[in-house]
C-alpha cells in the first residue's frame, strides 16, 4: 500500500475506531496536541496578533479531517443572509490553487487560480469572494473592495485564530468525531468538545458521539444534474442506464452512495483526492454518461465537456436560523 493510499483510504477509516494502527500513532497526536495548544495559547496570550475586521465575522468550519459539507452550508448561509437584507462576503484559503497572492475571485476565474470551492461560492450566490493564504488578509482585500459588507462569511478556518470572529458555526456529518483522537490518531483537528456558537449536523442523524446537541442540516442531491453549457438534466432520465461517476473529495464514497441512493446504477467510480486538479485526467470513452460534483466541475470540463455535474445542497431546520438571525440581530443592529 502505498502512502498516498494510506493517508486518503486506509487511515479515515482506521479514525473510526481506537485500534492497533490508532493507537500506534498515539505518540505523534500527543505531540501535535501540545503544538496545538501552545498556539492557542499565544493567540489568547497575545503572542501571536489576531486581526479584527470592520465587519461581522461568521467561522464555517469542523473540528475533524474530511469534507463533512462546509461549503454548502457556507452556500446555504450566503443565500439566506442576502435574503435578509444583509450585504454579504465570503473569505477563503482557496485550497488546492496554484497561487499564493490575494486575489478576487470572478465569474470565470479558473480553479487553479482561486481554487474550486471560493469558485463555487461565487457562482452560486453572486456574493464578493476574496482568497489569501492568510485569511485577514482576503478579509482586508474584500473589505477595501467592497466596504458596504456588513458581515463576512469565512468558509473553513475553525482553527485560523489569527482571524478575529463572532459567530462559529462547527459543521458535523454522521462520523461526529470518530474515536475522539487527535490527528493523526483520530480525525480532530483540536480537542473537543470546546465552545462553538452552533453545532450543525449534515448526516442522517445527529452523531451520537459529538459531546453536544446541536441542529439538523438536511443533505441531498439535487433532482438534477447541470451541464458545461448551463443546461439541466433530470437525475430521473438517468435511470435504468448505467453511469459512471467521478470526485475529487474528501470523501468521494459519500458522493457515490448518494448517487445510488437516487436510484443511479453506476457501473464505474473514480475516487480522487480533495481538490485534485484533474491535469491528468485521460478521457475514458466508455460511451456512458460521467457525473461529477459541482465542485469538481469547473476541473473536470475542459477534459470531458459532456461531463453533468451533480449540486449538493444542504437545507438546515428553520430553528437553526431562528437563532442565527437573533443573534445577528444583537451584534449588528440594522
Amino acid at each position: 500500500m502505498g502512502l498516498s493510499t494510506f493517508l486518503h483510504q486506509r487511515l479515515p477509516r482506521e479514525w473510526a475506531q481506537r485500534g492497533p494502527v490508532a493507537w500506534a500513532l498515539r505518540p505523534i497526536a500527543a505531540v501535535y496536541g501540545m503544538l496545538m495548544a501552545l498556539r492557542r495559547w499565544g493567540y489568547a496570550a497575545g503572542v501571536f496578533k489576531t486581526r479584527r475586521v470592520p465587519a461581522l465575522v461568521i467561522v464555517v468550519g469542523n473540528v475533524v479531517a474530511g469534507g463533512a459539507g462546509k461549503t454548502p452550508v457556507t452556500i446555504a448561509l450566503a443565500k439566506h443572509l442576502l435574503a435578509q437584507g444583509w450585504r454579504v462576503g465570503v473569505i477563503s484559503r482557496g485550497h488546492g490553487r496554484h497561487t499564493q497572492h490575494v486575489r478576487a475571485v470572478a465569474h470565470d476565474s479558473r480553479p487553479l487560480d482561486v481554487g474550486d470551492e471560493p469558485l463555487l461560492i461565487h457562482q452560486a450566490t453572486g456574493v464578493p469572494v476574496w482568497v489569501a493564504h492568510a485569511r485577514a488578509d482576503a478579509a482586508q482585500g474584500l473589505l477595501q473592495a467592497h466596504p458596504d459588507v456588513q458581515i463576512l462569511i469565512c468558509d473553513d478556518g475553525l482553527q485560523h485564530w489569527a482571524l478575529a470572529r463572532d459567530l462559529e458555526i462547527c459543521v458535523m456529518d454522521e462520523r461526529g468525531v470518530g474515536n475522539g483522537w487527535l490527528l493523526p490518531a483520530g480525525p480532530l483537528r483540536e480537542t473537543w468538545p470546546r465552545p462553538v456558537d452552533w453545532v450543525l449536523h449534515t448526516g442522517p442523524q445527529l452523531s451520537d458521539n459529538a459531546g453536544m446537541g446541536g441542529y439538523r442540516a438536511q443533505r441531498q442531491l439535487a433532482d438534477h444534474a447541470v451541464g458545461a453549457d448551463g443546461r439541466r438534466v433530470a437525475l430521473s432520465t438517468l435511470k435504468g442506464q448505467a453511469v459512471d461517476a467521478v470526485a475529487g473529495l474528501a470523501r468521494p464514497e459519500a458522493f457515490f452512495g448518494m448517487l445510488r441512493q437516487a436510484g443511479l446504477t453506476l457501473a464505474h467510480t473514480i475516487a480522487l483526492p480533495d481538490h485534485h486538479d484533474f491535469q491528468d485526467w485521460t478521457t475514458a470513452n466508455t460511451g456512458r454518461t460521467l457525473l461529477c460534483t459541482e465542485k469538481d466541475a469547473a476541473k473536470l470540463w475542459p477534459h470531458e465537456p459532456a461531463a453533468l455535474a451533480v449540486p449538493l445542497v444542504i437545507t438546515p431546520e428553520a430553528a437553526f436560523w431562528s437563532s442565527l438571525d437573533a443573534r445577528i440581530a444583537q451584534l449588528l443592529p440594522r
